[in-house]
């Protein structure tokens, strides 16, 4: 049996959890589309599982994107050319489903 949600659905659901602090609401908003966009171009369907989002997925500002995953700025020096290279570092190493609130990334952890 399935059921077809909308956003508002969504975010309703990670409510009922207690993990609607774990995004931005541009955040979760982009993780939804993110979602419609794959069972869109695959044809396979998604089970909602709110847990399982939060464990696999983050919201985090660059600053900490680069601190959690080591990553050398040194050879950057503007904040732009720092955001512009943890930006291609979650582009190359995992999936990178968009900057939610200017460098801020949401991306599939690992």
């Amino acid at each position: 049996m399935k059921i077809s949600i909308d956003f508002s659905d969504f975010r309703d659901a990670f409510r009922r959890y207690d993990r609607d602090s774990s995004y931005t609401p541009e955040g979760l908003e982009m993780l939804f589309n993110h979602f419609e966009l794959y069972e869109e171009e695959t044809g396979q369907e998604i089970e909602l599982d709110v847990i399982a989002i939060c464990c696999d997925y983050d919201e985090n500002h660059w600053e900490d994107v680069a601190a959690n995953y080591s990553i050398d700025l040194d050879e950057c020096e503007y904040e732009d050319d720092k955001i512009d290279a943890v930006r291609q570092y979650l582009e190359d190493n995992t999936t990178l489903v968009g900057e939610s609130l200017p460098g801020t990334f949401v991306y599939a952890a690992f």
